[in-house]
Order: structure tokens, then C-alpha cells, then sequence
């Protein structure tokens, strides 16, 4: 597991001792400024589309924190179930490949990489098949705590240092770390979603189709908040942001300041020149 290491200038802004207003967190390199970087867990749910890896991970790298995509993982494993021709609804079937599959996460948010048995998956895992099985599989009772485990282990490795972790999913502040110091539950208008999705598959070379990509982030919706075993949901202490009309660096503001309402930086006075 590579640590992050990178990300000091990102870092700095100037942090207030009492308030949480936005305007406390500007950047810059001729003022008096904290070094700050995450102390604990940051948790991220939401549904797809709403910009919580890149947001996730440029938090993370920000404040020199590890990350962790759970719903990579959960690709991963889909992947590992597809491999082995085994169909998506057989819970029995796909509960043993996933026991067999040999899982390895990344949590350098410069750089995330995911392995199954070996093998680097990143680029596979985001392909058309896997994102139509993921939810089946994601279903299964066996598979969520098979991961949720992995996913804590990785979280308690973070937090030795002491140190921080930007995680992201659909259950973390409901599941997976509901003690986290930060909850965060990103939203966005479907057609919003469906476009960002849109845009970043032809980014990343894949065929990009608007309307099938929305049908697709409805049908994960319902399937995902309609689950019986860990549903998609808003943790009830989570703070809501809709994305809709927002770009990254005004989510990042928003998150930055909730980060430091929460006390969770660690911040080291200096003067720079």
C-alpha cells in the first residue's frame, strides 16, 4: 500500500481559530499560512455522478491524506464474478468467487491502483459490462461483508500514523466507518450525473451515449437504495451537498470548510517568505 505523500502546497490556507466561513480558506503564498493536513476520516457517500472521486481524491491529496475508493473494490470483485462466467443474481455462486479473488487496493490518491489476482484492473473495472453487474453482485450479504472488512482494515491501517483518510462509496457513513469525524452526502440532478458520466467515459476512451448512461444511473439508483443489505443512503448526521451546479473547486471549499468545522486538521504555523 503506497502512503500519499505529495499535495503540501494544496495544503495551505489560512484557518480560522473559531469560525467556518468559506471565505477563511483561500489560497495563497504571500500571507501567514497553516500547513494543514487531515486527522481522521472524511467519509463521502453518494450516488454515481455526483463527483465524489474527484473530489474524494484531490481532497485527500490536498491535505496528505490516504484514500480509499470503495466502489472500486466492488468493481473488482464484479470483474472476478464475470471472469468466471458465474451469473450476477446466483448470491451462493458469486459469494464464492468472491472468496477465492485475490484483492490488492492502492490508497494514494495521486494514483490509486487496484489488482485482482495480480492483475491491474483500473482501466477494466469502468467498462460497460462490469458497471451493468456491479449492483447484483454489490446486493449479495456475503460480498458487502466480505469487503466492508478489507475496507476497515485499510481504514485502521491509515489511522496508525496517526493519520487521515478520504473514503468514498454508498454506505460509508451508514457502514463501513460510521464514526467517522466528517460525513459528507453528495447529490445532483440525474441528468447532471448522467453528463458528467457521459463526459468522463469519452474522456477515458470508452463510447459515450447520453441517454443510455442516464437510464443506467436511474437503474442504479433504485437498485442500490433499494438493496436490503446496506442501502444507499444519507448517514443521519451527514451534511447534504448537491452538487448540480457546482464545479470542483467550489466543492472542495464547501468540503474544506466542513473538514475544519469538525476539527479534524492538524495544522503547524509558519512564515513563508
Amino acid at each position: 500500500m503506497r502512503l500519499g505523500s505529495a499535495g503540501a502546497d494544496q495544503a495551505e490556507w489560512t484557518v480560522g481559530p473559531a469560525g467556518c466561513r468559506a471565505d477563511r480558506f483561500r489560497l495563497g503564498k504571500d500571507m501567514h499560512v497553516a500547513h494543514a493536513r487531515l486527522l481522521g476520516v472524511v467519509a463521502l457517500d453518494g450516488p454515481s455522478g455526483t463527483g465524489k472521486s474527484t473530489v474524494s481524491r484531490k481532497l485527500a491529496f490536498a491535505l496528505g491524506a490516504t484514500y480509499l475508493d470503495t466502489g472500486a473494490m466492488y468493481r473488482a470483485v464484479t470483474l472476478a464474478v464475470l471472469r468466471a462466467e458465474v451469473d450476477p443474481s446466483d448470491p451462493a455462486a458469486v459469494a464464492g468467487v468472491v472468496r477465492a479473488a485475490r484483492l490488492t487496493v492502492g490508497t494514494d490518491p495521486e494514483g490509486p491502483e487496484i489488482f485482482l489476482d495480480g492483475s491491474d484492473v483500473g482501466r477494466e473495472i469502468r467498462g460497460p459490462e462490469v458497471t451493468g453487474a456491479v449492483s447484483a453482485v454489490s446486493a449479495v450479504a456475503e460480498v458487502r461483508e466480505q469487503l466492508v472488512a478489507h475496507q476497515r482494515k485499510l481504514i485502521g491501517e491509515a489511522l496508525v500514523s496517526p493519520g487521515g483518510m478520504v473514503v468514498e462509496g454508498r454506505d460509508i457513513g451508514t457502514v463501513v466507518a460510521p464514526d467517522a469525524g466528517l460525513k459528507v452526502y453528495l447529490t445532483a440532478s440525474a441528468h447532471a450525473r448522467a453528463q458528467r458520466r457521459t463526459a468522463q467515459d469519452v474522456s477515458e476512451g470508452r463510447a459515450g451515449d447520453l441517454d443510455r448512461t442516464h437510464a443506467d444511473v436511474q437503474r442504479r439508483d433504485a437498485l442500490d437504495s433499494g438493496r436490503k443489505v446496506a442501502p444507499l443512503r444519507k448517514a443521519d448526521d451527514a451534511v447534504e451537498l448537491d452538487t448540480t451546479d457546482l464545479g470542483v473547486v467550489e466543492v472542495l471549499t464547501q468540503l474544506r470548510k466542513h473538514v475544519e468545522c469538525r476539527g479534524l486538521l492538524v495544522a503547524a504555523e509558519r512564515t513563508t517568505p
